[in-house]
């Protein structure tokens, strides 16, 4: 046996060679795009023809390596302005990149940082582009991935009947929505002024509200509620309440919210959010996620009996099966019967059954399940996890709104596999 052999040093010494020609493949392929008399007149924003004045090189990185694009440089003798009508055939407009490598810079722009993006397209595809590169295009594919889904949402939103072919026209038993909060690192000037909960009452981050909705179709052998597989999809941003509220809206409507037969937000107890569910989603089963809850009466446990022992383990468990079961009316004349007589703890306390007071209708755990619904928003929490805290919230990042909301655009759209749809419609 020949142990001479280095495989591995053929398959990329190959594997160059067959790129490099088919870089000079393709650019025989696109010689005389957009070069010379045109078979159509060359029009400018003015309302003139423009004129080639010549032939221009331009270098482009595609897949197979950089090429050299020979177009014509079209010229308005009105009003000045320059174009090249080469580059708009090709999609290669003030960019030196190709569509195809572009697509695959976003790609990695949106899954690790930018430096990490870069570093793996050098070692996967062998396009040497630097993490500001990266940077760049992720942001520029994001922020028009976000046009795209703001006005395919407008037209769904007003009735439009070509947008509304893109939704589920099939009834669905159980739509669920949820939503949720967390917050992002920013930089200095994106905080210059706003409250958080920093010392000295400063913050250092935007909170990106995050959504998405699921349907339900079947139950486990207990009875218990069984998520449709691939049925869930994203959309989030850092924005007010009111702009996200037409958001999920959008995206419900979508998904089928008008042939749904029945509708279930769950959500924590913020009052913005069930603003929220009477504006965009009446008549809907309303939910607080019990996750949340749990910890709105560990809180209250802790308020009306401080520290540790068997009475507060004991009082703990009783109120817990109280609120698992829904039994709220309980819980809170309870509560209020062994309220501290006075100071902070009692304000505190009263705070938190407050919330529960508020929330009554919306906490019948028993009354949920018994119908087979979900309880809890994991999917949302699980979300928030990983499109925005494991791409937006790693050691030493800050983000501008801007950059984060085109980062949380191309997550929420690639984990709801959507990405092909609109490099389609960006194709045609």
């Amino acid at each position: 046996m020949d142990r001479g052999v280095d495989l591995e040093s053929w398959e990329f010494g190959l594997r160059s060679a067959v790129l490099v020609a088919g870089a000079r493949l393709l650019e025989k392929l696109i010689d005389g795009l957009g070069s010379g008399r045109q078979a159509e007149r060359v029009v400018c924003e003015c309302g003139s023809e423009m004129k080639s004045v010549g032939r221009r090189e331009k270098r482009i990185k595609t897949v197979l390596g950089e090429l050299i694009f020979c177009r014509s440089r079209f010229v308005c003798g009105d009003c000045g302005r320059s174009g090249f009508p080469g580059d708009e055939a090709l999609d290669v407009v003030g960019t030196m990149f190709s569509p195809g490598v572009r697509r695959l810079m976003a790609r990695a722009g949106q899954r690790d940082s930018f430096k990490e993006g870069s570093e793996d397209l050098r070692e996967f595809s062998g396009i040497l582009v630097s993490a500001k590169d990266v940077e760049r295009v992720s942001e520029g594919i994001g922020e028009a991935v976000s046009v795209w889904e703001s006005e395919e949402r407008q037209g769904l939103i007003a009735g439009n009947a070509a947008e509304r072919g893109t939704a589920v026209s099939e009834a669905l038993p159980l739509l669920y929505v949820c939503y949720d909060g967390t917050g992002v690192p920013m930089v200095e000037r994106e905080v210059a002024g706003r409250k958080g909960k920093q010392a000295d009452g400063s913050s250092r981050s935007r909170e990106a509200k995050l959504g998405c909705v699921f349907s339900q179709s079947s139950r486990d052998d207990e009875g218990g509620p069984v998520r449709d597989e691939g049925s869930t999809t994203y959309v989030g941003a850092i924005e007010s309440s009111e702009d996200f509220g037409w958001r999920i809206y959008g995206e419900a409507v979508r998904r089928g919210l008008n042939s749904a037969e029945k509708v279930v937000v769950i959500a924590d107890g913020a009052h913005y959010n069930w603003e929220i569910a009477a504006l965009h989603f009446p008549g809907a089963v309303e939910i607080v996620d019990l996750y949340h809850a749990r910890e709105h009466l560990y809180q209250l446990c802790a308020l009306v009996a401080p520290g540790a022992g068997r009475q507060l383990t004991r009082r703990r468990l009783r109120w817990l099966n109280l609120l698992e079961e829904g039994k709220l009316e309980r819980l809170i004349q309870e509560a209020n019967a062994v309220l501290p007589g006075s100071g902070l703890r009692r304000k505190e306390a009263k705070k938190q059954i407050g919330y529960f007071q508020n929330n009554i209708h919306r906490m019948r755990y028993g009354e949920f399940r018994k119908q087979g619904l979900f309880v809890g928003s994991g999917v949302v929490e699980a979300g928030c996890k990983t499109i925005i805290g494991k791409r937006l919230k790693q050691s030493g990042m800050e983000w501008t709104v801007r950059g984060a909301n085109a980062i949380i655009a191309l997550r929420c759209c690639h984990l709801s596999g959507r990405m092909e749809d609109y490099w389609e419609q960006r194709a045609s």
